[in-house]
């Protein structure tokens, strides 16, 4: 019997009529972090606390109703999920005195669970999506066309000075159009995961093309862009309507936690492995017990946000193979890095020992 407990996946514990611990096995002691030999006619209290085992070995019915099943978290040795009910002895043989205390982790159905809410919750969404990029797009292409016909007549006016500042409000509404047209494709590719079309490209020139879309609203909001962009950043195979996309999202959040006048610092950097870009500003921040809800849809800390960007960073940047780190303070600001994998990187080979002799015979490499 011993071997067979000790074989068990699952934790189990006996205890005595004072709800000591009177045996455990290997699966328990993994599971609570204790050795049997110290534990040995300790409470279980200890370990499992907010249960008042007099009563569940009295067999008091509401405590016992209570412990049929239940499910717990715990953090030491190792965060995890434990499911476990106890079956007083003396429900099976009045006899008999104590308890089994029998434990499963679960941790793992924990995560299958969350995941699988995670993906009909995207699903969902993609549906929404789809529903709404219909309902834009109409009235996008009708606003595409009048732009055109309106094109045509300002071309048509003498007044030079005038015909040209119409046309480049025009061509600037074209161009936000097309954007707009961009964002909900690039919205839909981001809940519908697509194999990018990567082509080398310098982050440098994404970036400043990025920025030159976002020019008017950038001053707008009298914000300074400080930029540092090495010449010896080599290129990386993305895919430019992708990244251009999270660096437009990136670059509008930081707006949006900056007041007038702010300062956006951008740069380019490598290492052995990637290709990064560097956002920082002097913004509001973020407070840390949020830093991990940014990804969700619909998470928002702005009142015209729609918790949908960061979102999309996260699915494109993880399509790329990418990686994103943030530090933030609140108050001072958020730095967010971006790392792109390098096609260039090789394996570093190690050099091959020296040749030796065996026994005096011949040599081996």
């Amino acid at each position: 019997m011993e071997t067979i407990f000790q074989a068990l996946e699952e934790g189990l514990i006996v205890l005595n009529r004072e709800a000591q611990i009177s045996y455990a096995n290997r699966a328990a002691e993994q599971m609570l972090g204790f050795k049997f030999k110290s534990a040995q006619g300790i409470p279980i209290q200890r370990y499992l606390k907010d249960i008042h085992w007099d009563l569940v070995l009295d067999l008091d019915e509401y405590e016992w109703s209570k412990l049929v099943r239940r499910e717990i978290e715990i953090t030491y040795p190792q965060h995890r999920f434990m499911e476990f009910y106890v079956v007083p002895l003396a429900a099976i043989d009045e006899k008999e005195e104590g308890a089994v205390v029998i434990f499963r982790d679960v941790t793992r159905e924990r995560e299958s669970t969350a995941e699988s809410i995670e993906t009909e919750r995207l699903y969902a969404l993609s549906l929404l999506a789809a529903g709404v990029a219909h309902e834009i797009g109409n009235p996008l292409n009708s606003i595409n066309i009048h732009l055109q016909l309106l094109d045509r007549e300002i071309g048509a006016l003498k007044d030079e000075t005038a015909r040209e500042e119409l046309k480049e409000l025009v061509d600037i509404s074209r161009k936000e159009v097309g954007r707009l047209d961009t964002i909900i494709r690039q919205f839909l590719k981001a809940l519908r995961p697509s194999i990018p079309e990567r082509k080398p490209m310098k982050l440098a020139r994404l970036v400043k093309e990025t920025l030159e879309v976002m020019r008017h609203e950038i001053s707008d909001r009298r914000m300074l862009v400080e930029t540092d962009f090495p010449e010896n950043i080599p290129v990386v195979a993305v895919d430019e309507t992708q990244v251009k996309q999270v660096f437009f999202n990136v670059i509008k959040n930081a707006l949006q936690a900056m007041a007038d006048g702010g300062v956006l610092k951008i740069h380019t950097l490598k290492s052995d492995r990637f290709i990064g870009a560097v956002f920082e500003d002097n913004g509001l921040g973020i407070d840390p017990e949020k830093l991990g809800a940014i990804y969700e849809p619909f998470h928002t800390t702005k009142a015209e946000g729609s918790g949908l960007g960061m979102m999309i960073v996260q699915r494109i940047m993880r399509d790329h193979g990418g990686e994103i780190e943030i530090h933030s303070e609140p108050g001072r600001g958020t730095k967010l890095t971006l790392r792109f994998p390098r096609e260039d990187a090789r394996i570093n080979l190690l050099e091959a020992p020296a040749q030796e002799k065996v026994n005096g015979g011949e040599e081996y490499d």
